[in-house]
């Protein structure tokens, strides 16, 4: 039987304190925070009462991890921030100090946090956050302007998943290839815009909500399908991706829906030779597995979680900074603060690209 804590949760606005700040901590007044598929999977729950996240929970906490704002003070340690400039900051909240770590494997953190998950998060007035999390986004100011700038920036942490999995996490891929991607909300976007930007040839996105695979066609998806049509109309998403590589298949298939029981048969079926399976999606679920295609194929499937080390947040940050990257079409809705539980509950539609608090 799960544990109660994690049962039937309860979102409310409530007044907290102002958050002291240790010597090597920013104190953060908020600008802008996005809600997150995690921060749904703490909102909803399954049959039982449960919530959906997979990973771990801390509560009660403050939500959101997704977040920008403007320095309000630095602690006596604190020597790359001052007081006025604009920041956005990691959301994995690594020690620095075990064996992952010092090996610079940051988001396999032993001791890890999830800020706004097992910590204290940013749908709030101010945040706390270590100088070693923070990035300066004062660059954007050469592209956006007034509240543009932080909601976009708000933007950097899913896109920092994306860049993780494609160039990291799975070692990125030759220019000419086959991109799909599967799920079209910001993570899988971002997968779509930074694909385009590295010279993929073909870019496929599926997803079940035609708003979302529009801003998928925007952002530079050659082809894109509803996968609740496909299914009505007979045909599958591998059949396709089959049809359009005129059975080649595609080098690089991206997992960024969450259900990975439909889509990881379909990517095997219509994996490339040497071609990789990059797994994003969190969710607690099994999936079927062929695994003698993998070795006829030399085909891989990664794991991927996080954006912090590798100068992810510093790489991301200078794209969007040079116009090179250009993701506010992601941003669908933005609330003001006093409405947060209005847009957690239109979230659940899934319609939205990105919706951004705005925390004035």
């Amino acid at each position: 039987m799960g544990c109660k804590v994690w049962r039937d949760p309860v979102f409310k606005l409530h007044d907290v304190a102002t958050p002291d700040i240790d010597d090597d901590e920013l104190l953060i007044r908020v600008k802008s925070c996005g809600i997150c598929g995690s921060d749904l999977h703490l909102y909803e729950t399954d049959e039982a009462g449960y919530i959906l996240f997979s990973g771990p929970v801390r509560l009660p906490c403050v939500v959101g991890h997704e977040y920008t704002g403007i320095v309000e003070r630095v602690g006596k340690r604190v020597s790359s921030f001052m007081a006025g400039q604009k920041v956005v900051v990691e959301s994995i909240y690594w020690c620095g100090r075990c064996t992952f770590c010092k090996s610079g494997a940051f988001n396999q953190c032993k001791n890890v946090e999830l800020v706004g998950i097992t910590r204290d998060g940013a749908m709030a007035e101010f945040v706390a956050a270590k100088e070693r999390h923070c990035w300066s986004i004062d660059s954007l100011t050469a592209r956006y302007e007034g509240q543009e700038l932080f909601d976009v920036g708000a933007l950097i942490e899913p896109i920092g998943c994306a860049y993780n999995g494609l160039f990291i996490s799975g070692g990125g891929f030759k220019p000419g290839s086959t991109v799909v991607v599967y799920g079209a909300g910001p993570i899988g976007l971002a997968a779509v815009a930074l694909s385009r930007l590295a010279g993929a040839n073909l870019i496929i996105a599926f997803d079940c909500i035609d708003t979302r695979l529009g801003i998928a066609k925007t952002l530079g998806a050659d082809f894109v399908f509803n996968v609740s049509s496909l299914t009505k109309g007979g045909t599958t998403a591998a059949q396709e991706v089959l049809s359009i590589t005129h059975g080649a298949g595609a080098e690089v298939q991206i997992e960024a829906a969450g259900v990975a029981p439909y889509t990881i048969p379909q990517m095997q079926a219509s994996l490339a030779n040497n071609g990789k399976i990059i797994y994003l999606g969190r969710a607690a679920s099994t999936a079927a597995l062929t695994l003698d295609s993998l070795v006829t194929g030399a085909s891989s499937i990664i794991g991927s979680r996080g954006h912090s080390g590798n100068g992810i947040y510093h790489y991301v940050i200078k794209l969007i900074a040079s116009g090179r990257l250009n993701v506010r079409e992601i941003i669908t809705s933005r609330y003001s603060f006093k409405d947060v539980l209005s847009a957690f509950e239109k979230s659940r539609d899934r319609h939205d690209g990105k919706c951004v608090i705005v925390i004035e």
